[in-house]
């Protein structure tokens, strides 16, 4: 599998994010690897939280929870997943597939070898890191979804997805930086827009970006619809716990936080919340609330 790597110096200086970049390898499942980027930060013998982002952001998106996090005494795992951040991109369109990126994420909690993970998820993050959760459930402590979704495609995605997926095949240039800033109700400043941009200096660098849209299972017969049903299968007859935190301001999303707290049993009479003034990116607008609540969350249900 041929792929791109972001130059080093393409994420020199961005604004409130000083991590040390942390690599490991996975398999390409083409008899190649892929380099794939964490940051770790935090004592390394502590509980992890598990911060996972989604399209088409990376890492960067968690820069205000990770202080709060290891404040706490908490180490954070945050990777890019592959095409995104400081981790490899395949090249082609077609090497891009939603299985492979669950079996990547995968294979950095196991070769990382985490165990009583908070895993904390976000958009794409969740559709991959609700399905390691029913992969691997032990080793998963408790579980914060936000705006995040396990689709199975046997309800149709709505109309603001269905405008999302077309503007992000037509667009001529996908705009990575503005898409996330509107996506935010804060909105960002035009030195984090280009953080955004960071991991892509060209389009070739953006097929993982364009692929991800088209991958989510949108009709009973995607490709991963069934992959999904089983892990819904699994989910429901877990006790971990469970906490839902949505943007009020989320189009997208609104409303999925209601099937979490129905059909996870974990979810029964925690404090879920719907965080105003917060968008799709609520990282971005809410993110100290967000990791706040998350480490009330861990003290409350450790």
């Amino acid at each position: 599998m041929k792929a791109l790597r972001t130059p080093d110096e393409r994420f020199e200086g961005l604004k409130d994010y000083q991590f040390e970049p942390n690599y490991l390898e996975v398999d390409d499942t083409e008899g190649g690897s892929l380099r794939v980027h964490y940051v770790d930060e935090g004592p390394s013998d502590a509980n992890p939280v598990l911060t996972m982002h989604g399209e088409p952001s990376w890492s960067y998106l968690y820069r205000h929870m990770i202080p709060v996090f290891t404040g706490a005494g908490h180490r954070v795992i945050a990777p890019d997943l592959v095409g995104f951040g400081r981790s490899d991109k395949p090249s082609q369109r077609s090497d891009y597939s939603y299985e492979r990126h669950v079996g990547w994420m995968g294979s950095l909690v196991r070769q990382l070898d985490l165990e009583n993970i908070t895993l904390v998820c976000q958009d794409w993050g969740g559709l991959i890191g609700l399905r390691l959760w029913a992969e691997m459930p032990d080793r998963f402590a408790r579980i914060v979804v936000a705006n995040t979704a396990l689709p199975t495609g046997d309800q149709p995605m709505g109309e603001a997805f269905t405008a999302w997926r077309t503007f992000s095949q037509e667009v001529p240039e996908f705009p990575a930086g503005r898409i996330i800033y509107g996506g935010t109700t804060s909105k960002l400043t035009d030195e984090e827009v280009a953080a955004y941009d960071a991991p892509y200096p060209d389009e070739t660098y953006k097929e993982g970006a364009r692929q991800f849209p088209v991958l989510v299972p949108d009709s009973p017969d995607n490709p991963s619809s069934q992959a999904n049903r089983e892990a819904w299968g699994v989910i429901r007859g877990l006790d971990t716990p469970v906490l839902t935190a949505f943007g009020a301001d989320d189009k997208i999303m609104a409303g999925v936080d209601k099937v979490f707290q129905k059909l996870c049993p974990g979810a029964a009479g925690q404090p879920h919340t719907i965080l105003p003034d917060a968008g799709h990116f609520l990282q971005e607008d809410v993110g100290p609330e967000l990791a706040r609540l998350t480490n009330d969350f861990i003290v409350r249900t450790s």
